[in-house]
């Protein structure tokens, strides 16, 4: 009996010594590889099990778009023998016969994890992003585009670009995952550039002679405060016509701002407040009678215009005069021959008694905004010390009142501010010339816009004002574009 019990002993101890050798030689249970269980697993099947874990595609989100990658178009490989044999070693760590005795016992083997390890090339990663992904889905963006017929633009949009940088990152910590395959590739806004200068000058044209077809003769002179961009053109019956020298045109009020300027330059501050009071109704009220008074007032009781036009002429402003005062019946006190005015091929019969371009009082203006914002300019140099900065900024500041809603004020949105003169004249009821001068406020830059219009037979008050607004609006749009 005992004999038998022996035997019987041996036999089941033999059969724990070999189900246990059969369990020893696959991996511990609880033991990962990393972060995928292969507890009970042989070699063979850890390293099957692995590789269909880290051969999973990677799921990149770019937008709307999914893309599916490959771990191989990164090159990404596992180091699968040095994983493998990290497992062996946690795996016979413990001597047989203890490990035995442990088994015997049902005593439990502890969690074991082996980390990652594998590479990937990142070269190759970033080539397929910038090649395939960024390639074929950023979004460019598009520029504000000037609409067929108006003179308003279509939005700019804004466009997205592959932040290859952040999206190689986020691709490597789903390469190393065996749980999270998916990858958020971060998208970067680009801004849309600017239309050239050109495209607005091409608008302006189109607004004169394919929208309105204005059939007498345009100035038009631009000049950006911040950017210093500048166009200046001139039309006569739908033809463009050289501006070199300038278009000369009757200035009718627009004058005004040179007197202005004169009377400034020979009073200081606030020391005649009558002097001021008559600027202001010149400017503001567009009151001649003003005119005449301030100008006998402070700069000569006869001869002030020769004297306001002395004081261009040393500006610069060689086809801008002032011959006689505004009223009826004043002396000419001399006729100016300038180069804008004797020219042969274009004729706006203009004024014997004032005359100016667009091109000289957008300059006159652009001088006056410099010297307000900081005393520089061409003031400075020419009358240095003897009109003030604070004196351009009142010089501005009776501009920005005179009220108009036509011409160029009504080319802007309302609250804009518009520091302007402008002016026409009329033959027994017949409107010639008119024009706007003006200095526009606007949020993207300010700038500089004059618009003479003349026709031989007769402008239409209607129609004349509308095109001047339409321009204002034109390049008003232009340096305010709209996006979306």
């Amino acid at each position: 009996m005992s004999v038998f019990l022996l035997l019987a002993a041996i036999a089941l101890a033999t059969l724990q010594v070999v189900r246990f050798s059969r369990l020893r030689a696959n991996y511990p249970q609880k033991l990962e590889i990393a972060g995928v269980p292969v507890g009970g697993l042989n070699r063979q099947e850890t390293a099957q099990r692995l590789l269909e874990t880290y051969s999973m595609p990677v799921e990149m989100h770019y937008g709307d778009s999914i893309i599916h990658m490959s771990p191989s178009v990164a090159g990404f490989e596992l180091d699968m023998e040095s994983m493998l044999a990290a497992a062996d070693l946690e795996r016979t760590k413990q001597p047989f016969w203890t490990a035995f005795w442990d088994f015997l016992w049902g005593r439990k083997t502890q969690a074991a994890s082996i980390p990652l390890r594998a590479g990937y090339s990142e070269a190759r990663l970033r080539s397929y992003l910038k090649d395939e992904i960024a390639s074929r889905y950023n979004k460019p963006p598009t520029s504000a585009q000037p609409r067929a017929g108006t003179v308003n633009f279509e939005p700019a949009t804004y466009g997205t670009e592959l932040n290859i940088e952040q999206a190689i990152l986020s691709v490597e910590r789903a390469l190393y995952s065996c749980k999270d395959r998916s990858a958020t590739l971060p998208r970067k806004q680009t801004n849309p550039a600017r239309p050239s200068l050109q495209n607005l000058e091409v608008l302006l044209k189109q607004t004169i002679t394919s929208v309105n077809r204005f059939e007498g003769t345009v100035g038009l002179y631009l000049f950006h405060l911040d950017t210093l961009e500048e166009i200046h053109f001139a039309f006569q019956n739908g033809v463009e016509i050289p501006v070199n020298p300038d278009v000369a045109f009757t200035t009718a009020s627009i004058v005004k701002i040179p007197i202005m300027v004169s009377v400034f330059r020979r009073i200081e501050g606030d020391e005649d407040p009558e002097a001021l009071n008559l600027l202001q109704k010149m400017i503001i009220d567009s009151g001649n009678d003003p005119a005449d008074w301030v100008m006998e007032r402070v700069i000569h009781p006869t001869l002030a215009p020769l004297a306001v036009t002395d004081d261009m002429q040393t500006l610069g402003l060689e086809n801008t005069f002032l011959a006689g005062e505004f009223a009826y019946g004043s002396p000419l006190l001399k006729k100016y021959d300038t180069p804008a005015n004797q020219r042969t091929d274009v004729n706006t019969d203009p004024d014997l008694y004032n005359q100016s371009t667009s091109s000289d009082m957008g300059m006159l203006l652009s001088d006056i905004y410099q010297c307000a914002q900081n005393e520089g300019g061409t003031f400075r140099a020419v009358f240095p010390h003897e009109i003030t900065q604070d004196e351009c900024n009142l010089m501005i500041n009776y501009l920005s009142r005179n009220k108009m809603p036509s011409l160029l004020e009504a080319g802007v949105p309302d609250g804009t501010e518009v520091a302007h003169k402008h002016g026409w004249v009329t033959y027994n009821g017949i409107m010639h010339s008119l024009g706007d001068a003006g200095i526009i406020y606007s949020p993207s830059g300010d700038y500089v816009l004059v618009i003479f219009l003349y026709h031989p037979d007769q402008l239409i008050w209607d129609v004349a004002a509308d095109l001047v607004a339409q321009l204002s609006a034109a390049t008003y749009n232009f340096y305010n574009l709209p996006t979306q």
